[in-house]
């Protein structure tokens, strides 16, 4: 025979190494008296998935727990059997095995397969990382529709659902913009940056032969999608038709000017004093006040009578 995991095979019986570990509990722990043939597991969602839980020993009589390890650890089979979210979509296959059905993005965690031998009172275990991928789907992209020639550009794609993170490809007229304007000769006299981690195509300067029609796809390994194509145009500034606009604003505002100036200058705009204030001063200066004796100081007499 030979030595088999730590385990010395001679003639089918299988002999136990002169070492072990005694837990608190009382169970000992030996190594490889259990394995995994799927250590790490990476599938798609919605795909269907089996963790390999292997008993290499000779003894018949164990009990199987396996768990969930997160933040806590969550008991998925215990008791024989299926405990918490996955009670209706996983099973024991082949007496130690975790099968799981219709798998989502929450059941990406490491868990870990234990077994306790009954008649010696020894434990094992093995751990399995699963990852579950996500297929993207359609980005949101966001294209400006008219931009002035020599001016900035922005386009945007973003996707927050797949995973891992996708990357992000811009296409234009269907073909792919490459990280390299000079790599192909329809982009050459292009002026741009591409970031595929964000999604981000940003023109430094834009120009006539910018204009196409744009859209985005994100992929990962899971897959791919897109969103509809967005037309983005270039168009020249004409100068001569601002520098008109301006002289036509110019000309409006003169002309108002002048005829305020001629307005005022008319009376158009001066205030009316009110009738009665003129008839009470006139009549206030026809009032004419004779003191009535040098020893009464301060006492007047009037020869008409006035108005207040």
């Amino acid at each position: 025979g030979g030595w088999r995991g730590g385990v010395k095979m001679a003639g089918g019986v299988s002999l136990l190494p002169p070492l072990c570990i005694v837990l608190a509990h009382g169970y000992q722990v030996w190594a490889q008296w259990v394995r995994t043939d799927t250590p790490t597991l990476v599938v798609n969602e919605f795909d269907s998935v089996v963790l390999s839980c292997i008993i290499q020993s000779s003894h018949n009589k164990h009990r199987i727990e396996w768990k969930k390890l997160n933040a806590v650890t969550d008991f998925v089979y215990f008791d024989k059997q299926i405990q918490g979210d996955l009670r209706d979509r996983a099973e024991l296959q082949g007496g130690s095995s975790l099968k799981i059905r219709n798998v989502t993005r929450k059941d990406t965690a490491v868990y870990r397969c234990e077994v306790v031998f009954v008649e010696t009172g020894s434990l094992d275990e093995i751990s399995v990382n699963l990852t579950v991928q996500v297929k993207p789907v359609a980005p949101k992209c966001n294209v400006p529709t008219s931009v002035p020639v020599g001016k900035a550009a922005i386009l945007t794609c973003t996707e927050h659902e797949g995973y891992p993170p996708p990357t992000y490809a811009w296409y234009k007229n269907g073909v792919v913009v490459p990280h390299d304007p000079r790599s192909n000769s329809k982009f050459i006299n292009s002026s741009y940056k591409i970031d595929y981690s964000t999604g981000t195509l940003h023109f430094s300067v834009t120009s006539k032969l910018d204009i196409g029609d744009y859209h985005c796809v994100a992929k990962n390994n899971a897959g791919q999608a897109r969103c509809e194509p967005q037309r983005m145009d270039v168009y020249d500034i004409n100068i001569a038709a601002i520098i008109g606009g301006v002289l036509i604003v110019v000309l409006v505002l003169l002309i108002i000017s002048i005829v305020i100036r001629l307005a005022y200058k008319r009376g158009y705009f001066a205030k009316k004093q009110p009738a009665n204030r003129y008839e009470a001063s006139s009549k206030a200066e026809s009032v004419d006040y004779v003191r009535s004796s040098p020893e009464a100081e301060g006492d007047f007499r009037h020869k008409s009578s006035f108005v207040i």
